[in-house]
């Protein structure tokens, strides 16, 4: 299925608007991954465990979307945006949520 973030698919025509569909995907971090990713962005470091943590969400929100485009019949998902907060308490938890329009290609 074709998902993008543009407002329309090059070289082919939307036949149908289907809706809106949205996925959403929340992920907690270990404290152990926090205490290390902590220790590398004080010495300048990329955090490795949080860029995957958040790499893991980001997919588990695209495919989520892409299930609910699927079941509306859509060939593809346009004007796809991705949202990122922090959640919970002390910011322990990750959310990403997916979302665009769901259509019909001619």
């Amino acid at each position: 299925m074709i998902k993008t973030t543009t407002p329309s698919v090059e070289g082919r025509a939307i036949k149908a608007y289907l809706g809106i569909v949205v996925g959403e995907a929340i992920v907690g971090a270990n404290i152990f991954k926090d205490l290390f990713a902590g220790i590398r962005d004080i010495v300048g470091g990329r955090s490795g465990a949080y860029e995957k943590e958040l790499g893991k969400a980001r997919q588990i929100a695209l495919d989520e979307l892409q299930q609910n485009a699927q079941a509306l019949d859509a060939d593809a998902v346009v004007a796809v945006d991705l949202d990122y907060e922090v959640l919970g308490q002390g910011n322990g938890m990750l959310m990403v949520s997916a979302s665009g329009t769901a259509v019909k290609l001619g």
